[in-house]
């Protein structure tokens, strides 16, 4: 009894520390190989581009992208607002967190998508800029 109970302890503890994942707020945003303005750009991330935070700096932050990609990013250029981005070449945003419910929009590889809950089944419900909103599998999307 008191080794399940610890095990679900520690899982409690690393459901915890999950990934913490935040969104571009601006229009665009630099990020860099580096903590300041003068490193290198590497590349620009559009609004509303998800990424997970790494690393958190006074003004800086470590982000991962979808493609495993590290780099940094002013603090300031970043939202609180959860995204996912879509990963397969052409997904069907479902009606219902179900596979047999009917298409409510498609989405394509690379689309940003807003997080409105991480549904049960292996589901996220999302919805999409121009309001359409439904459910997709978990694994079709990246930023969970």
């Amino acid at each position: 009894m008191r080794a399940a109970l610890a095990a679900a302890m520690l899982s409690c503890a690393a459901l915890a520390q999950a990934a913490d994942f935040r969104s571009v707020a601006e229009g665009a945003a630099v990020m860099y190989d580096a903590p300041s303005k003068a490193a290198t750009p590497v590349y620009v991330a559009s609004r509303f581009y998800p990424v997970e935070v790494i690393v958190n700096l006074d003004a800086w932050v470590k982000v991962r992208d979808h493609t495993g990609a590290l780099s940094w990013v002013e603090k300031k250029s970043l939202s609180e607002r959860r995204m996912v981005i879509v990963t397969a070449p052409n997904v069907e945003v479902k009606s219902r967190a179900e596979d047999s419910a009917p298409a409510a929009f498609q989405a394509t590889q690379n689309v940003a998508l807003e997080l409105v809950e991480i549904a049960p089944g292996g589901w996220a419900r999302v919805r999409h800029a121009d309001g359409s909103a439904g459910f997709v599998k978990a694994s079709l999307v990246w930023g969970l």
